[in-house]
């Protein structure tokens, strides 16, 4: 399990559609042969360490329906180890399981901030809401609006320098996460037993939607 807080971002070296080698510092320490790192999001598991990288491998599924398979030499990726059981919980509920990817329609500065604009597939705009959270390249982000299938979010100075969202432009794909509890509150819902007792107009009421 994941934050998405993005510890630092990483260089690749080297990409197939079987394998990604990455140069990164941070992440390295601690880390063995095994252990999960997100890479844009994604969950991958390392099978080589050296001073300088890691390798991990890549299935055909991950990268089919990932954007993994945009990556090319020199392109910066997000990286954060998996939560430790002692480790503080600074995001929110990331699984490294990305739900698709979606394209930017824009980036563009607002004050010290920046507004970005991504158009989602509707198969994940359902899931979003406004002041919730989504993992944008694992990170996780809060949603300033929602309007069909068009996500807004202001991006704060502090992550849009310490993550690859600065190296980002219009047309670009990025890897998205839904917020997991949206799914669990959608299948209670869809449970015939459960209708009679809870509605989304009961979760509305209630405030939790």
């Amino acid at each position: 399990m994941f934050t998405g807080i993005s510890e630092e971002t990483g260089k690749v070296q080297t990409v197939t559609e079987r394998k990604v080698v990455i140069e990164c510092k941070q992440v390295l320490d601690g880390t063995k042969i095994g252990d999960s790192i997100a890479v844009n999001g994604v969950c991958l598991t390392v099978t080589a360490i050296d001073k300088n990288s890691f390798t991990a491998d890549i299935s055909p599924e991950t990268f089919m329906v990932t954007a993994l398979h945009e990556l090319k030499s020199g392109y910066e990726v997000n990286l954060e180890r998996a939560l430790p059981v002692n480790g503080r919980f600074g995001g929110h509920i990331v699984s490294g399981h990305v739900d698709g990817i979606a394209k930017i329609a824009s980036i563009s500065p607002n004050n010290e901030f920046f507004d970005l604009i991504i158009d989602l597939n509707p198969r994940e705009a359902k899931y979003i809401v406004k002041k919730g959270s989504v993992a944008v390249n694992g990170i996780s982000l809060t949603v300033a609006d929602i309007s069909g299938n068009v996500l807004k979010i202001a991006v704060i100075p502090h992550t849009f320098r310490n993550t690859n969202l600065k190296y980002l432009k219009s047309g670009d794909y990025v890897n998205i996460e839904v917020d997991i509890l949206a799914k669990y509150i959608e299948k209670f819902l869809s449970m015939s037993d459960n209708k009679s007792r809870l509605d989304v107009d009961f979760l509305q009421r209630n405030g939790f939607y």
